[in-house]
Protein backbone atom coordinates (compact mmCIF):
# COMPACT_ATOMS: atom_id res chain seq x y z
CA UNK A 1 0.00 0.00 0.00
CA UNK A 2 1.28 3.49 -0.90
CA UNK A 3 2.39 6.32 1.46
CA UNK A 4 0.50 8.73 1.66
CA UNK A 5 2.15 12.67 1.39
CA UNK A 6 0.35 15.38 2.99
CA UNK A 7 0.27 19.08 0.63
CA UNK A 8 0.48 22.09 2.87
CA UNK A 9 -0.50 25.00 0.38
CA UNK A 10 0.60 28.11 1.37
CA UNK A 11 -0.29 30.28 -1.42
CA UNK A 12 -1.89 32.31 0.82
CA UNK A 13 0.29 33.22 2.78
CA UNK A 14 3.86 32.88 2.13
CA UNK A 15 3.04 33.17 -1.71
CA UNK A 16 1.68 36.62 -1.04
CA UNK A 17 5.35 37.60 0.32
CA UNK A 18 5.70 38.76 -3.73
CA UNK A 19 5.76 42.20 -3.72
CA UNK A 20 2.59 43.39 -5.69
CA UNK A 21 1.03 40.09 -5.57
CA UNK A 22 -1.34 40.71 -2.22
CA UNK A 23 -4.94 39.72 -3.34
CA UNK A 24 -8.11 41.11 -1.50
CA UNK A 25 -10.81 38.75 0.46
CA UNK A 26 -12.41 37.82 -2.24
CA UNK A 27 -10.02 37.15 -4.76
CA UNK A 28 -8.35 34.68 -1.74
CA UNK A 29 -11.96 33.04 -1.13
CA UNK A 30 -11.54 31.98 -4.96
CA UNK A 31 -8.49 30.90 -4.95
CA UNK A 32 -9.31 28.79 -1.77
CA UNK A 33 -11.96 27.11 -3.50
CA UNK A 34 -9.87 26.36 -6.09
CA UNK A 35 -7.39 24.80 -4.22
CA UNK A 36 -9.69 22.44 -2.52
CA UNK A 37 -10.80 21.34 -5.75
CA UNK A 38 -7.16 20.72 -6.72
CA UNK A 39 -7.10 18.47 -3.74
CA UNK A 40 -5.04 20.46 -1.19
CA UNK A 41 -4.87 18.68 2.22
CA UNK A 42 -4.34 22.04 4.36
CA UNK A 43 -4.76 26.10 3.11
CA UNK A 44 -2.25 28.53 5.27
CA UNK A 45 -4.70 30.89 4.80
CA UNK A 46 -2.69 33.77 6.67
CA UNK A 47 -0.78 35.87 9.35
CA UNK A 48 -3.98 36.78 11.09
CA UNK A 49 -2.30 39.34 13.88
CA UNK A 50 -0.12 40.70 11.09
CA UNK A 51 -3.08 43.16 9.54
CA UNK A 52 -7.12 43.08 9.87
CA UNK A 53 -7.18 42.21 5.95
CA UNK A 54 -5.15 39.14 7.06
CA UNK A 55 -7.42 38.18 9.87
CA UNK A 56 -10.71 38.52 7.86
CA UNK A 57 -8.97 36.50 5.36
CA UNK A 58 -8.61 33.48 7.24
CA UNK A 59 -12.46 34.09 8.48
CA UNK A 60 -13.77 34.09 5.06
CA UNK A 61 -11.34 31.76 3.60
CA UNK A 62 -13.05 29.21 6.70
CA UNK A 63 -16.18 29.68 5.50
CA UNK A 64 -15.87 29.73 2.30
CA UNK A 65 -14.60 25.62 1.89
CA UNK A 66 -15.41 22.68 3.47
CA UNK A 67 -12.82 19.82 3.89
CA UNK A 68 -9.28 21.32 3.85
CA UNK A 69 -7.24 22.24 7.05
CA UNK A 70 -7.61 25.46 7.60
CA UNK A 71 -3.90 26.90 8.96
CA UNK A 72 -3.38 30.12 10.75
CA UNK A 73 0.54 31.40 10.92
CA UNK A 74 1.56 32.70 15.15
CA UNK A 75 5.09 33.67 16.12
CA UNK A 76 6.02 31.89 19.52
CA UNK A 77 3.90 34.55 21.03
CA UNK A 78 0.81 33.96 22.97
CA UNK A 79 -1.22 37.39 21.52
CA UNK A 80 -0.48 36.08 18.19
CA UNK A 81 -2.33 32.86 19.05
CA UNK A 82 -5.29 34.52 20.58
CA UNK A 83 -5.94 36.49 17.19
CA UNK A 84 -4.74 32.95 15.24
CA UNK A 85 -7.68 30.95 17.57
CA UNK A 86 -10.16 33.48 16.93
CA UNK A 87 -9.55 34.11 12.82
CA UNK A 88 -10.20 30.30 12.67
CA UNK A 89 -14.19 30.09 14.38
CA UNK A 90 -15.45 29.22 11.39
CA UNK A 91 -13.23 26.44 10.21
CA UNK A 92 -14.27 23.03 9.70
CA UNK A 93 -10.86 21.80 10.72
CA UNK A 94 -8.52 23.86 11.89
CA UNK A 95 -4.64 24.09 12.73
CA UNK A 96 -2.45 26.95 14.34
CA UNK A 97 1.68 27.20 12.53
CA UNK A 98 3.51 28.63 15.40
CA UNK A 99 7.22 28.69 15.86
CA UNK A 100 10.65 30.30 16.63
CA UNK A 101 13.85 30.32 14.98
CA UNK A 102 16.49 27.96 15.92
CA UNK A 103 19.92 28.65 14.03
CA UNK A 104 22.40 30.06 16.28
CA UNK A 105 21.95 33.03 13.75
CA UNK A 106 18.33 33.64 14.56
CA UNK A 107 19.08 32.91 17.93
CA UNK A 108 21.47 35.59 18.91
CA UNK A 109 21.00 38.35 16.31
CA UNK A 110 16.84 37.61 16.13
CA UNK A 111 16.00 37.03 19.54
CA UNK A 112 19.59 38.08 21.24
CA UNK A 113 18.68 35.04 23.56
CA UNK A 114 20.10 31.72 24.01
CA UNK A 115 19.37 27.66 23.40
CA UNK A 116 17.51 26.82 26.20
CA UNK A 117 15.43 29.67 26.32
CA UNK A 118 14.72 29.23 22.80
CA UNK A 119 13.27 25.72 23.48
CA UNK A 120 10.84 27.18 26.67
CA UNK A 121 9.50 29.61 24.10
CA UNK A 122 8.57 26.90 21.83
CA UNK A 123 7.37 24.60 24.57
CA UNK A 124 5.15 27.11 26.07
CA UNK A 125 4.15 28.30 22.37
CA UNK A 126 2.81 24.94 21.52
CA UNK A 127 0.97 24.20 25.05
CA UNK A 128 -0.70 27.65 24.84
CA UNK A 129 -1.83 27.06 21.08
CA UNK A 130 -3.09 23.37 22.64
CA UNK A 131 -5.67 24.73 25.16
CA UNK A 132 -7.59 26.20 21.84
CA UNK A 133 -6.76 23.79 18.63
CA UNK A 134 -5.88 19.81 18.67
CA UNK A 135 -3.83 20.42 15.40
CA UNK A 136 -0.45 22.07 16.43
CA UNK A 137 1.90 22.61 13.75
CA UNK A 138 5.43 24.01 14.99
CA UNK A 139 7.67 25.42 12.44
CA UNK A 140 12.03 25.24 14.03
CA UNK A 141 12.74 28.79 11.16
CA UNK A 142 16.44 28.49 9.84
CA UNK A 143 15.90 24.64 10.59
CA UNK A 144 18.43 24.45 7.32
CA UNK A 145 20.90 26.13 8.73
CA UNK A 146 20.33 24.65 12.79
CA UNK A 147 22.84 22.16 13.74
CA UNK A 148 21.14 18.39 14.04
CA UNK A 149 21.99 17.92 17.40
CA UNK A 150 19.90 20.87 18.66
CA UNK A 151 17.44 20.97 16.30
CA UNK A 152 16.41 17.73 17.22
CA UNK A 153 16.02 18.07 21.07
CA UNK A 154 13.88 21.39 19.58
CA UNK A 155 11.49 18.61 17.77
CA UNK A 156 11.39 16.18 20.94
CA UNK A 157 10.35 18.87 23.42
CA UNK A 158 7.86 20.45 21.09
CA UNK A 159 6.13 16.80 20.24
CA UNK A 160 6.16 15.87 23.81
CA UNK A 161 4.23 19.35 24.69
CA UNK A 162 1.63 18.44 21.51
CA UNK A 163 2.86 19.34 18.30
CA UNK A 164 1.12 16.96 15.32
CA UNK A 165 3.17 18.29 12.71
CA UNK A 166 6.72 19.33 12.67
CA UNK A 167 7.89 21.51 10.26
CA UNK A 168 11.78 21.63 8.88
CA UNK A 169 12.42 25.08 7.18
CA UNK A 170 15.17 25.88 4.63
CA UNK A 171 14.63 29.23 5.45
CA UNK A 172 17.32 30.91 3.30
CA UNK A 173 17.20 28.06 0.50
CA UNK A 174 21.14 27.54 1.18
CA UNK A 175 20.65 23.28 1.94
CA UNK A 176 22.43 21.11 -0.72
CA UNK A 177 19.47 17.96 -1.48
CA UNK A 178 22.04 15.37 0.61
CA UNK A 179 21.96 17.90 3.08
CA UNK A 180 18.79 18.02 3.66
CA UNK A 181 17.61 14.93 3.10
CA UNK A 182 20.32 13.72 5.59
CA UNK A 183 18.62 16.19 8.53
CA UNK A 184 15.56 14.77 8.09
CA UNK A 185 16.83 11.52 8.73
CA UNK A 186 18.55 12.14 11.85
CA UNK A 187 15.32 13.69 13.18
CA UNK A 188 13.37 10.46 11.85
CA UNK A 189 16.00 8.22 13.72
CA UNK A 190 16.94 10.49 16.83
CA UNK A 191 14.11 12.05 18.18
CA UNK A 192 12.18 10.19 20.84
CA UNK A 193 9.02 10.23 19.82
CA UNK A 194 8.87 11.15 16.23
CA UNK A 195 6.47 8.36 15.31
CA UNK A 196 3.52 11.06 17.25
CA UNK A 197 4.23 13.76 14.60
CA UNK A 198 4.31 14.57 11.20
CA UNK A 199 7.51 15.95 9.64
CA UNK A 200 7.21 19.20 7.27
CA UNK A 201 9.19 20.43 4.98
CA UNK A 202 9.26 23.85 3.56
CA UNK A 203 11.90 24.49 1.07
CA UNK A 204 13.00 27.96 -0.73
CA UNK A 205 14.33 28.20 -4.11
CA UNK A 206 17.37 30.77 -3.45
CA UNK A 207 19.89 28.32 -5.04
CA UNK A 208 17.26 26.86 -7.45
CA UNK A 209 16.88 23.59 -5.40
CA UNK A 210 13.61 23.77 -3.68
CA UNK A 211 12.01 20.89 -5.32
CA UNK A 212 15.13 18.73 -5.03
CA UNK A 213 15.13 19.72 -1.24
CA UNK A 214 11.81 18.90 -0.85
CA UNK A 215 11.91 15.44 -3.01
CA UNK A 216 14.72 14.63 -0.29
CA UNK A 217 13.07 15.42 2.59
CA UNK A 218 10.33 13.36 1.39
CA UNK A 219 12.38 10.40 0.43
CA UNK A 220 13.91 10.50 3.98
CA UNK A 221 10.54 10.34 6.02
CA UNK A 222 8.67 13.65 5.73
CA UNK A 223 4.81 13.30 4.77
CA UNK A 224 3.83 16.57 4.48
CA UNK A 225 4.56 19.28 2.27
CA UNK A 226 4.91 23.08 2.46
CA UNK A 227 4.39 24.39 -1.63
CA UNK A 228 2.82 26.93 -3.36
CA UNK A 229 1.06 27.43 -6.97
CA UNK A 230 3.77 28.91 -9.71
CA UNK A 231 6.27 28.16 -7.05
CA UNK A 232 5.74 31.86 -5.74
CA UNK A 233 7.32 33.42 -3.26
CA UNK A 234 9.82 35.74 -1.29
CA UNK A 235 12.44 36.16 -2.87
CA UNK A 236 13.17 33.22 -5.34
CA UNK A 237 10.08 31.60 -4.18
CA UNK A 238 8.76 28.31 -2.56
CA UNK A 239 8.82 24.30 -3.35
CA UNK A 240 6.10 24.22 -6.70
CA UNK A 241 3.14 22.26 -6.07
CA UNK A 242 2.83 20.95 -9.53
CA UNK A 243 6.09 19.94 -9.50
CA UNK A 244 6.09 17.54 -6.14
CA UNK A 245 2.32 16.27 -7.49
CA UNK A 246 4.12 15.39 -11.06
CA UNK A 247 7.01 13.80 -9.81
CA UNK A 248 4.97 11.69 -7.49
CA UNK A 249 2.69 10.99 -10.31
CA UNK A 250 5.90 9.99 -12.47
CA UNK A 251 7.95 8.03 -10.59
CA UNK A 252 5.34 5.25 -9.42
CA UNK A 253 8.43 3.49 -7.75
CA UNK A 254 8.65 6.02 -5.27
CA UNK A 255 5.21 4.30 -3.94
CA UNK A 256 3.62 7.92 -2.17
CA UNK A 257 0.66 9.00 -3.21
CA UNK A 258 -1.18 12.93 -2.94
CA UNK A 259 -4.67 13.41 -2.91
CA UNK A 260 -3.63 16.10 -5.95
CA UNK A 261 -6.41 16.09 -9.02
CA UNK A 262 -3.28 16.79 -11.59
CA UNK A 263 -6.05 17.58 -14.13
CA UNK A 264 -7.07 20.68 -12.21
CA UNK A 265 -3.04 22.20 -11.51
CA UNK A 266 -2.67 24.24 -15.32
CA UNK A 267 -6.41 25.95 -14.51
CA UNK A 268 -5.37 26.85 -10.97
CA UNK A 269 -2.09 27.90 -12.27
CA UNK A 270 -3.45 30.30 -14.75
CA UNK A 271 -5.92 31.53 -11.84
CA UNK A 272 -3.26 32.57 -9.32
CA UNK A 273 -1.64 34.13 -12.07
CA UNK A 274 -3.81 36.01 -13.23
CA UNK A 275 -5.35 36.98 -9.89
CA UNK A 276 -1.84 37.90 -8.48
CA UNK A 277 -0.57 39.64 -12.03
CA UNK A 278 2.18 37.43 -11.90
CA UNK A 279 3.46 35.99 -15.36
CA UNK A 280 4.84 32.36 -15.61
CA UNK A 281 8.43 32.10 -16.77
CA UNK A 282 7.81 30.39 -20.40
CA UNK A 283 9.88 27.29 -19.56
CA UNK A 284 8.45 26.86 -16.21
CA UNK A 285 8.43 22.85 -14.94
CA UNK A 286 4.92 21.30 -15.66
CA UNK A 287 2.72 24.85 -16.46
CA UNK A 288 4.54 26.97 -18.75
CA UNK A 289 3.69 28.08 -22.04
CA UNK A 290 6.60 25.79 -23.34
CA UNK A 291 6.27 22.84 -21.04
CA UNK A 292 5.09 20.87 -24.01
CA UNK A 293 6.25 22.73 -26.94
CA UNK A 294 8.99 20.82 -28.98
CA UNK A 295 10.43 22.85 -31.89
CA UNK A 296 13.68 20.82 -32.35
CA UNK A 297 13.19 19.54 -35.90
CA UNK A 298 14.42 15.86 -33.76
CA UNK A 299 11.79 16.38 -31.01
CA UNK A 300 8.74 16.95 -33.22
CA UNK A 301 9.55 14.36 -35.30
CA UNK A 302 9.60 12.02 -32.57
CA UNK A 303 6.81 13.52 -30.65
CA UNK A 304 4.54 12.81 -34.16
CA UNK A 305 6.00 9.46 -34.43
CA UNK A 306 5.16 8.50 -30.66
CA UNK A 307 4.68 11.48 -27.92
CA UNK A 308 6.49 8.99 -25.36
CA UNK A 309 10.16 10.01 -27.44
CA UNK A 310 10.02 13.24 -25.79
CA UNK A 311 6.98 13.61 -23.60
CA UNK A 312 7.38 11.90 -20.01
CA UNK A 313 3.61 13.64 -19.06
CA UNK A 314 0.42 13.83 -20.96
CA UNK A 315 -0.46 17.24 -20.81
CA UNK A 316 -4.22 16.03 -20.34
CA UNK A 317 -2.71 15.14 -16.75
CA UNK A 318 -2.62 18.64 -15.93
CA UNK A 319 -5.68 19.98 -17.44
CA UNK A 320 -3.97 21.19 -20.62
CA UNK A 321 -6.89 20.30 -23.09
CA UNK A 322 -5.65 20.52 -27.05
CA UNK A 323 -9.19 20.07 -27.59
CA UNK A 324 -10.42 22.97 -25.44
CA UNK A 325 -13.04 25.42 -27.62
CA UNK A 326 -11.55 28.20 -29.33
CA UNK A 327 -13.49 31.75 -28.34
CA UNK A 328 -13.73 34.01 -31.24
CA UNK A 329 -15.73 37.03 -31.51
CA UNK A 330 -18.88 34.66 -32.66
CA UNK A 331 -19.03 32.97 -29.38
CA UNK A 332 -21.58 32.70 -27.68
CA UNK A 333 -22.20 33.70 -23.71
CA UNK A 334 -22.42 29.79 -23.04
CA UNK A 335 -19.24 29.20 -24.53
CA UNK A 336 -17.47 31.76 -22.74
CA UNK A 337 -19.54 30.92 -19.29
CA UNK A 338 -17.93 27.31 -19.87
CA UNK A 339 -14.46 28.12 -20.37
CA UNK A 340 -14.32 30.56 -17.39
CA UNK A 341 -16.05 27.17 -15.15
CA UNK A 342 -13.06 24.97 -16.85
CA UNK A 343 -10.70 27.73 -15.57
CA UNK A 344 -11.85 27.79 -12.11
CA UNK A 345 -13.88 30.85 -12.18
CA UNK A 346 -17.89 30.06 -11.22
CA UNK A 347 -19.75 32.88 -12.28
CA UNK A 348 -23.34 32.09 -11.50
CA UNK A 349 -24.58 36.28 -11.63
CA UNK A 350 -25.79 36.61 -14.88
CA UNK A 351 -25.68 40.50 -14.92
CA UNK A 352 -21.79 39.84 -14.53
CA UNK A 353 -21.87 37.20 -16.76
CA UNK A 354 -23.48 39.81 -19.27
CA UNK A 355 -20.53 42.48 -18.21
CA UNK A 356 -18.01 39.95 -19.06
CA UNK A 357 -19.22 39.00 -22.21
CA UNK A 358 -19.47 42.30 -23.33
CA UNK A 359 -15.63 42.87 -22.63
CA UNK A 360 -15.01 40.01 -24.22
CA UNK A 361 -16.57 40.75 -27.38
CA UNK A 362 -14.49 43.74 -27.55
CA UNK A 363 -11.41 41.90 -27.09
CA UNK A 364 -12.25 39.21 -29.92
CA UNK A 365 -12.71 41.95 -32.10
CA UNK A 366 -9.69 43.39 -32.04
CA UNK A 367 -8.57 39.75 -31.57
CA UNK A 368 -8.62 36.74 -33.98
CA UNK A 369 -8.86 33.90 -31.22
CA UNK A 370 -8.98 34.97 -27.12
CA UNK A 371 -7.28 32.63 -24.93
CA UNK A 372 -7.22 31.71 -21.27
CA UNK A 373 -5.57 34.74 -19.82
CA UNK A 374 -7.23 36.79 -21.44
CA UNK A 375 -10.69 35.51 -20.48
CA UNK A 376 -8.91 35.34 -16.70
CA UNK A 377 -8.16 39.23 -17.35
CA UNK A 378 -11.35 39.52 -18.41
CA UNK A 379 -12.96 38.16 -15.49
CA UNK A 380 -11.06 40.12 -13.02
CA UNK A 381 -11.59 43.80 -14.65
CA UNK A 382 -14.84 44.73 -13.21
CA UNK A 383 -12.70 45.36 -10.13
CA UNK A 384 -11.48 48.69 -11.79
CA UNK A 385 -15.02 50.30 -12.11
CA UNK A 386 -15.30 50.77 -8.28
CA UNK A 387 -11.85 52.73 -8.23
CA UNK A 388 -12.03 55.99 -8.13
CA UNK A 389 -10.02 57.42 -10.91
CA UNK A 390 -10.50 55.79 -13.90
CA UNK A 391 -9.64 56.23 -17.60
CA UNK A 392 -11.86 57.88 -19.50
CA UNK A 393 -10.30 58.59 -22.79
CA UNK A 394 -6.26 58.63 -24.38
CA UNK A 395 -5.33 60.07 -28.20
CA UNK A 396 -1.81 59.58 -28.39
CA UNK A 397 0.45 60.72 -31.70
CA UNK A 398 3.59 59.15 -32.45
CA UNK A 399 6.25 58.45 -34.91
CA UNK A 400 9.97 58.66 -36.23
CA UNK A 401 10.70 62.33 -36.43
CA UNK A 402 7.93 64.06 -34.44
CA UNK A 403 7.46 64.87 -31.00
CA UNK A 404 4.90 62.43 -29.20
CA UNK A 405 1.88 64.14 -28.02
CA UNK A 406 -1.16 62.43 -26.18
CA UNK A 407 -4.02 63.68 -24.93
CA UNK A 408 -5.75 62.16 -21.69
CA UNK A 409 -9.04 62.37 -19.52
CA UNK A 410 -9.50 61.01 -16.09
CA UNK A 411 -12.91 60.40 -14.61
CA UNK A 412 -11.96 61.02 -10.29
CA UNK A 413 -15.15 60.02 -8.22
CA UNK A 414 -17.12 61.67 -10.79
CA UNK A 415 -15.40 64.80 -11.99
CA UNK A 416 -14.43 64.92 -15.49
CA UNK A 417 -10.24 66.30 -16.26
CA UNK A 418 -8.24 66.80 -19.09
CA UNK A 419 -4.59 67.66 -20.01
CA UNK A 420 -2.40 66.80 -22.65
CA UNK A 421 1.60 67.07 -22.62
CA UNK A 422 4.19 66.04 -25.08
CA UNK A 423 6.85 63.44 -24.13
CA UNK A 424 9.87 61.17 -25.06
CA UNK A 425 7.58 58.60 -26.62
CA UNK A 426 4.03 57.94 -25.86
CA UNK A 427 3.51 56.19 -23.06
CA UNK A 428 5.96 59.32 -21.60
CA UNK A 429 3.41 61.57 -23.13
CA UNK A 430 0.92 60.15 -21.91
CA UNK A 431 1.97 59.96 -18.42
CA UNK A 432 3.18 63.28 -17.70
CA UNK A 433 -0.34 64.50 -19.65
CA UNK A 434 -1.90 62.22 -16.78
CA UNK A 435 0.79 63.54 -13.59
CA UNK A 436 -0.62 66.70 -14.84
CA UNK A 437 -3.79 66.35 -13.63
CA UNK A 438 -2.99 63.97 -10.84
CA UNK A 439 -0.63 66.66 -8.70
CA UNK A 440 1.64 64.17 -6.71
CA UNK A 441 5.44 64.26 -6.50
CA UNK A 442 5.00 60.40 -8.37
CA UNK A 443 8.51 58.55 -9.22
CA UNK A 444 7.98 55.61 -11.97
CA UNK A 445 10.61 52.84 -10.25
CA UNK A 446 9.93 49.78 -12.43
CA UNK A 447 8.25 49.32 -15.65
CA UNK A 448 7.75 45.98 -17.16
CA UNK A 449 5.67 44.83 -20.56
CA UNK A 450 5.13 41.31 -21.76
CA UNK A 451 2.71 40.30 -24.14
CA UNK A 452 0.31 36.89 -22.74
CA UNK A 453 1.24 35.03 -25.86
CA UNK A 454 2.08 35.96 -29.13
CA UNK A 455 1.24 38.18 -31.88
CA UNK A 456 0.85 41.69 -33.03
CA UNK A 457 -2.81 41.90 -31.97
CA UNK A 458 -2.22 40.15 -28.32
CA UNK A 459 -3.04 42.11 -24.86
CA UNK A 460 -0.04 43.30 -22.95
CA UNK A 461 0.28 43.39 -19.51
CA UNK A 462 2.31 46.00 -18.31
CA UNK A 463 3.51 45.66 -14.34
CA UNK A 464 4.68 49.10 -12.44
CA UNK A 465 6.27 50.33 -9.07
CA UNK A 466 5.44 53.75 -8.86
CA UNK A 467 6.85 55.45 -5.43
CA UNK A 468 4.59 57.85 -3.57
CA UNK A 469 5.45 59.67 -0.61
CA UNK A 470 8.18 57.00 0.71
CA UNK A 471 6.05 54.07 -0.24
CA UNK A 472 6.37 51.44 -3.34
CA UNK A 473 2.67 51.03 -4.74
CA UNK A 474 2.61 48.13 -7.59
CA UNK A 475 -0.11 48.30 -10.49
CA UNK A 476 -1.25 46.54 -13.16
CA UNK A 477 -2.64 46.83 -17.05
CA UNK A 478 -3.76 45.05 -19.59
CA UNK A 479 -4.78 45.77 -23.13
CA UNK A 480 -4.57 45.26 -26.54
CA UNK A 481 -2.86 49.01 -26.73
CA UNK A 482 0.43 48.81 -24.75
CA UNK A 483 0.33 52.33 -23.93
CA UNK A 484 -3.47 52.26 -22.74
CA UNK A 485 -2.18 49.29 -20.66
CA UNK A 486 0.96 52.04 -19.20
CA UNK A 487 -1.43 54.52 -18.54
CA UNK A 488 -3.75 51.82 -16.47
CA UNK A 489 -0.83 50.46 -14.58
CA UNK A 490 -0.04 53.61 -13.81
CA UNK A 491 -3.80 54.39 -12.60
CA UNK A 492 -3.79 51.24 -10.55
CA UNK A 493 -0.84 52.89 -8.36
CA UNK A 494 -2.78 55.97 -8.17
CA UNK A 495 -5.51 54.07 -7.00
CA UNK A 496 -3.86 52.02 -4.25
CA UNK A 497 -2.15 54.96 -2.54
CA UNK A 498 -5.39 56.78 -2.86
CA UNK A 499 -7.49 54.06 -0.68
Amino acid sequence: MSDRLFIFDTTLRDGEQVPGCQLNTVEKIQVAKQLEQLGVDVIEAGFPISSPGDFNSVIEISKAVTWPTICALTRAVEKDIDVAVESLQYAKHKRIHTGIGTSDSHIKYKFNSNREEIIERAVAAVKYAKRFVEDIEFYAEDAGRTDNEYLARVVEAVIKAGATVVNIPDTTGYCLPSEYGAKIKYLMEHVDGIENAIISTHCHNDLGMATANTLSGVLNGARQVEVTINGIGERAGNTSLEEIAMILKCHKDIDIDTNINTSKIYPTSRMVSSLMNMPVQANKAIVGRNAFAHSSGIHQDGVLKNVSTYEIIDPKDVGLDDNSIVLTARSGRAALKYRLGVLGVKVDNEEVVDKIYQQFLKLADQKKEVNDDDILMLAGADSAENRSVKLDFLQVTTGMGVKSVASIGLDISGQKFEEASTGNGPVDAAIKALKKIIQKRMTLKEFTIQAISKGSDDVGKVHMQVEYDGNVYYGFGANTDIVTASVEAYIDCINKFRA
